[in-house]
C-alpha cells in the first residue's frame, strides 16, 4: 500500500482477523495476495473467487517466488522477489489492461522502502509490526531467508524507521527482521544508532525482535536496546549439540566456545526476556531428543522454549536435499502445504518415525512446561526483578496450548493414516 501511487483506492484485508464476506464488498479493479507456504491453499481459494468475478489477481511473496509454476496456474500475474522495484509498473500495466504474467522485483534498495500504511489496518492487533533490515549472511540449510532476501544484510535509513515506529498505533511492536542486529561490527554499530534514535524519540513502546546469540556480547548494545524499549528477544539455538549445529549450517553459534547460559543471563540482566528456539528431527537426533532439548533450554535459562519440527520449506537447501532423497512425506501439493507450519512433521526423519517424532515434541513441551519448572522460572524472574507477570502469563499460555497441540497431532495422524503414511 505504501508503494501504491495516488489515484488508487486501497483496502487491506487480513484474514488473520477472520474470513470476510468478499461477496458483500464492492468489486475491486485488482486484487493482490501474499501468502506464506502454509497459507497457499487459502490464497488460491481467494484468488479463484475473484477470478470467477472477472477481477485480475496478482500474487507475490515468498511462496510465489519459490513455487512460481504452481502459483502461475492460479493467478493472472505473479511478482517474485521484493516488490519495491516493480509494483508501480504492475499497477500501470493493470490500469492499461496489459498485465504481464510475471514481474521480478529482485532485491530492493532499502532507501526505496516506503513507510507502511499502518493507518489502513484494522483495530484489534495485539502487536504492531515493522521491518528495519533484510537479508541474512548465515544461510542455514533450513531457512529460506537467504534465498529470498539475499545474503547481503541491508538496512533501512534510521530516520525512516523512527518515523514509521511513531505511526504504529499499538503499544507493543514486533520487529519482524530475521536478525535485527546482524553479525558484523558495522551491523552492530548501526543497531546501536537505531536504538539511540528510538530512545531519543521517546516512543513509549515495548518491542520484541529476533536476533542471533551475539546480541549478548556487547553490554552497550544491550543497555541501548533496553532503553529503546526492547522487552524480549527470540534467539535460534536450534540444537543442543555441536553436531546438530553443523548439520543445520548454524556454525555461527559455535564460535568463541560460547557459554549459552552466561549469554542468556547477560541479556536478562537488562530486563529482556529470552525465548529460545530449537528444532526436532535432525539426522543426528535419536529417541530422547525431546527431553534433551528441554533440559538444554532449562540449563541455558531461557524464559520460554519454542520447539519446532525440522521442515523442508521450498527454496531451502534442506528442501533440495530431502526432495533428492525422497524424504518429503507430505507431498500432495498444493493440498499438503497447510501442514508446512513448522508445527507438524512433514518429512521422513532418519532416526524417528512420524509417530515417534510427535512423541518427542510432546515430551519436550511437557518437561519444559511442567508446573514445577514454570514456578521455578517465575520465582527466578521475581528474584531478578525481571517482569515476573509476563513470565507467568507467557509460560502458562504455552502450557495451555499443550492440550490443543495433542488434539492437532491426533487429527494429523488421522490424516496420515488416511494417506497410508503412518
Amino acid at each position: 500500500a505504501g508503494l501504491t501511487p495516488p489515484g488508487w483506492e486501497i483496502s487491506i484485508v487480513d484474514e488473520n482477523l477472520g474470513p470476510p464476506d468478499y461477496q458483500a464488498m464492492p468489486r475491486p479493479d485488482l486484487v493482490g495476495i501474499t501468502a506464506f507456504t502454509s497459507q497457499a491453499n487459502r490464497a488460491y481459494e481467494v484468488a479463484a473467487l475473484f477470478r470467477r468475478l472477472g477481477v485480475p489477481v496478482v500474487m507475490g511473496g515468498i511462496h510465489a517466488t519459490m513455487c512460481l509454476e504452481e502459483v502461475m496456474e492460479r493467478a493472472d500475474s505473479v511478482v517474485t522477489g521484493e516488490a519495491e522495484g516493480v509494483w508501480p509498473r504492475v499497477l500501470e500495466d493493470a490500469r492499461n489492461g496489459g498485465l504481464k504474467r510475471r514481474y521480478d522485483g529482485g532485491l530492493a534498495e532499502m532507501s526505496e522502502v516506503p513507510i507502511a500504511r499502518h493507518d489502513l489496518l484494522a483495530d484489534g492487533y495485539a502487536f504492531g509490526a515493522i521491518q528495519t533490515t533484510r537479508g541474512c549472511p548465515l544461510n542455514c540449510n533450513f531457512c529460506s531467508v537467504t534465498a529470498f532476501n539475499g545474503a547481503h544484510y541491508r538496512q533501512r535509513p534510521i530516520a525512516e524507521v523512527v518515523r514509521e515506529f511513531q505511526l504504529i498505533r499499538e503499544k507493543h511492536v514486533l520487529v519482524v527482521d530475521d536478525n535485527l542486529i546482524g553479525t558484523r561490527r558495522e551491523h552492530i554499530a548501526r543497531a546501536k544508532e537505531l536504538f539511540r534514535a528510538l530512545a531519543r524519540a521517546n516512543l513509549r513502546k515495548q518491542w520484541v525482535a529476533q536476533a542471533s546469540i551475539n546480541f549478548a556480547d556487547d553490554e552497550e548494545l544491550l543497555a541501548l536496546a533496553a532503553k529503546a524499549g526492547c522487552s524480549g528477544v527470540f534467539i535460534g539455538f536450534e540444537s543442543p549439540t555441536p553436531e546438530g549445529l553443523l548439520e543445520l549450517g548454524k556454525k555461527f553459534n559455535l564460535q568463541k566456545g560460547r557459554d549459552f547460559r552466561a549469554s542468556v543471563r547477560r541479556i536478562q540482566r537488562h530486563g529482556i526476556i529470552v525465548v529460545g528456539s530449537f528444532i526436532i528431527g535432525l539426522d543426528i537426533d535419536q529417541p530422547g531428543i525431546g527431553k534433551h532439548i528441554a533440559e538444554a533450554a532449562g540449563r541455558y535459562g531461557v524464559d520460554n522454549l519454542n520447539a519446532l519440527f525440522l521442515t523442508p520449506l521450498p527454496g531451502t537447501r534442506l528442501w533440495d536435499q530431502m526432495k533428492a532423497e525422497d524424504r518429503i512425506a507430505l507431498d500432495t501439493f498444493p493440498e499438503d502445504w497447510k501442514y508446512y507450519t513448522l508445527t507438524f512433521p512433514v518429512a521422513r526423519y532418519k532416526n524417528l518415525s512420524l509417530e515417534g517424532i510427535i512423541d518427542e515434541m510432546i515430551s519436550c513441551d511437557r518437561d519444559f512446561y511442567s508446573l514445577r519448572r514454570i514456578w521455578r522460572r517465575v520465582w527466578r524472574s521475581t528474584w531478578q526483578r525481571r517482569k515476573p507477570l509476563i513470565a507467568l502469563v507467557g509460560n502458562f499460555s504455552y502450557r495451555s496450548n499443550l492440550r490443543l497441540n495433542r488434539k492437532a497431532y491426533a487429527d494429523f495422524k488421522s490424516h496420515l493414516g488416511s494417506q497410508g503414511l503412518t
